[in-house]
């Protein structure tokens, strides 16, 4: 899908009200990593940020933080929410073609980004503006078609769901030690799941800018409000009026540039 899509207003609004599983994310990489309870980086670079949860989370783990996205959009939202925070700063770039700034960064996310990158060139870029011992965290998460206890759930995902909004094309590859550029080593990859509480009200709206469908509104093959409608319509008896625990699968791949 064209990146193009997710540079409006409607999507990045969207994506400041998505469930904040970044911050299990920086947990994972405290383990990971076997880092201190405590411990901080100092300059931190967070590609693809999105409308900023993913810089927020990790703002947990460093000093000083900046986020860059593709879409004006996304940053224009950035900016409303952060901008008076001064240990945050926001600009528009792909991730393959971040500023290299005066002090470079000890450490660099890039959350559900890098489907859509170049990845010599983004690795290039990394080798440009990361220090010597720093850190690419590349990670992602999300939904399955499991509901804690839910059956019903998975029926739709996979019955009703998926054959009305087919997931798009996008690159799905597993990078190994040879998609990376001399100079950086494949440290771990790990994955995990995580659970989320959420109402029917609040899943549909989660729903509402999942890819699959973001590409069929936007698209204009059909209206928001009428996924919406049948979203709250079929989902009625899976919710049964109470909150349920989505599982989501995620995962994280630690990669180090070694000191030259």
């Amino acid at each position: 899908m064209d990146n193009k899509a997710f540079d409006s207003k409607r999507i990045a609004q969207g994506y400041a009200k998505r469930p904040w599983l970044h911050k299990s994310v920086i947990e994972q990489l405290k383990i990971d990593c076997s880092l201190p309870k405590d411990y901080l980086f100092k300059n931190g670079l967070d590609v693809g940020c999105g409308a900023g949860l993913s810089t927020k989370a990790l703002r947990l783990i460093c000093d000083k933080v900046t986020g860059t996205d593709i879409a004006e959009s996304m940053v224009e939202v950035c900016h409303e929410i952060y901008g008076t925070d001064s240990t945050y700063s926001f600009y528009a770039a792909k991730a393959e073609e971040t500023r290299i700034s005066n002090k470079k960064y000890d450490i660099v996310t890039a959350a559900g980004c890098i489907n859509w990158v170049d990845e010599k060139k983004f690795m290039n870029n990394m080798a440009q503006v990361l220090d010597d011992n720093g850190l690419v965290v590349i990670y992602d998460f999300g939904i399955t078609d499991r509901m804690v206890g839910n059956d019903d759930y998975t029926r739709w995902y996979r019955d009703e769901y998926l054959i009305r909004f087919p997931k798009p094309p996008r690159k799905e590859n597993k990078w190994t030690q040879a998609d990376l550029i001399d100079g950086f080593v494949m440290e771990k990859q790990t994955e995990y799941d995580m659970e989320y509480s959420f109402t029917l009200d609040k899943f549909v709206d989660f729903m509402l800018i999942q890819s699959n469908v973001n590409a069929q509104i936007e698209s204009g093959s059909i209206s928001a409000d009428e996924i919406r409608k049948w979203m709250i319509e079929s989902l009625m008896p899976v919710f049964d009026r109470r909150e349920r625990q989505l599982v989501f699968y995620g995962y994280s791949w630690y990669i180090r540039k070694w000191r030259i």
